[in-house]
């Protein structure tokens, strides 16, 4: 195969309103607003749709993208998916830059959740006023020793076993072990 993905373009979602999105991204995350464009048709298909689309900077050349559609109906989400599954990842350079983040995010009104530790990295999350689930991480200093521990044979060992009994192999169950330690079964 000839094909080589150099990175990520942009990642699009749908908004609700395309203002309040730009100045909310632009008051919590301090991502710039970088481009608009605006159609009444749709390029790749030729259907009216009118839309704005536009992009904000998430950093290092990563773009975070929405459309808002004003002739569809309202937007909602997959109601058989959970809530925490589907979810915009962004990274911050250190756990101050993350305890700064939460404090910052809850000064402006926002619930978070967090800081959740996954062993590899940490994380809080947290809701758009789109709906879409955030969160924001920082890669934990003992990263690189944890995922050395997680071989090549390994993860092939646990796609194999997920996919024939759809069940969570044990093998990397270390990485979320303090985080775990804390559970409390309802």
């Amino acid at each position: 195969m000839t094909i080589q993905v150099e990175k990520i373009h942009h990642v699009a979602y749908r908004c609700k309103d395309a203002k309040e999105t730009v100045e909310w991204y632009k008051k919590n995350l301090n991502m710039d607003f970088i481009l608009a464009f605006a159609e009444d048709y749709v390029p790749s298909t030729k259907a009216f749709d009118p839309y704005m689309h536009l992009f904000l900077d998430a950093g290092h050349g990563n773009v975070l993208a929405f459309f808002e559609l004003p002739t569809q109906p309202e937007m909602g989400r997959d109601e058989n998916t959970p809530k925490w599954v589907q979810h915009i990842a962004l990274k911050v350079k250190d756990r101050a830059a993350l305890i700064e983040a939460k404090a910052h995010l809850e000064n402006n009104g926002i619930d978070v959740l967090g800081i959740t530790n996954h062993g590899i990295f940490h994380s809080i999350y947290f809701f758009d006023p789109n709906g879409h689930r955030l969160e924001l991480a920082y890669d934990d200093e003992k990263a690189p020793a944890k995922i050395a521990m997680i071989t090549e044979e390994m993860k092939h060992e646990m796609l194999e076993q997920w996919s024939k009994t759809k069940r969570a192999p044990h093998h990397t169950h270390f990485l979320h072990a303090d985080e775990l330690a804390q559970k409390t079964d309802a």
